[in-house]
């Protein structure tokens, strides 16, 4: 078995490894959190915007996201550090290819740290950091086309930074406006890629409405 594939299956195990985890710690909140009248958790859907950085022409695709609380921590944070938060993001880009070969298609899923801005009500700013493993399908064959085993696949991890804001619409019905720039490691031996783009869609918070409120001093703060 070829080195690459084999730290590409030790990544991969890790990165499942720390999503279990994670979806382990978040489902043993639920209960505690349901006694105060909501789960610790926000998930959401929208279309994203894509540049694939392959040939010209943005394309189109469906993204997924959930948002809890860090685990273990919750309370125990300090106030400056609030809005601290996991995220676990899921996108499919395959809608509406421009000069992109038919059937070409990026994939991506992983998590990391989001922070949410919560001083305002109705407006949360925020930032997020994620490490993700990446699928990519060429559409077409790039090597080895004469062979058994052409090259028209291949995955990474990769890296993303991004920010946007979120609106509350309506109670717990958030709208939220999203920008990330993803780096890709070396591809087809020598190519970098650095996707990007914009995703709008819609959430649901279930948690309870307190968490959104601007912290009051306490009457043991007060002098």
């Amino acid at each position: 078995m070829h080195l690459d594939s084999i730290w590409l299956q030790i990544r991969s195990a890790m990165l499942a490894a720390l999503l279990l985890g994670a979806a382990g710690s978040l489902f043993s909140q639920v209960v505690p959190a349901a006694s105060q009248g909501g789960l610790p958790v926000a998930a959401g859907a929208g279309f994203s915007s894509w540049d694939v950085d392959w040939a010209h022409g943005r394309m189109g695709g469906g993204t997924l996201w959930v948002d809890f609380p860090p685990p273990f921590l919750g309370s125990y944070l300090p106030h400056l550090l609030d809005g601290l938060g996991i995220e676990i993001e899921a996108r499919d880009v395959s809608l509406g290819a421009g000069e992109q070969p038919k059937g070409f298609r990026q994939r991506t899923i992983g998590g990391g740290a989001i922070y949410t801005y919560r001083r305002y009500r109705n407006f949360h700013p925020y930032v997020k950091g994620l490490l993700s493993f990446g699928a990519i399908d060429y559409g077409e064959c790039l090597d080895k086309c004469n062979t058994g085993f052409p090259y028209t696949h291949d995955s990474r991890s990769d890296y993303a930074a991004g920010g946007g804001i979120e609106y509350r619409v309506f109670r717990h019905i958030w709208a939220r406006a999203d920008y990330e720039y993803q780096a890709w490691p070396k591809l087809t031996g020598q190519t970098y890629l650095d996707p990007q783009g914009f995703t709008f869609g819609a959430m649901y918070d279930f948690r309870p409405e307190y968490r959104f409120r601007v912290r009051e001093p306490s009457l043991n703060s007060m002098p």
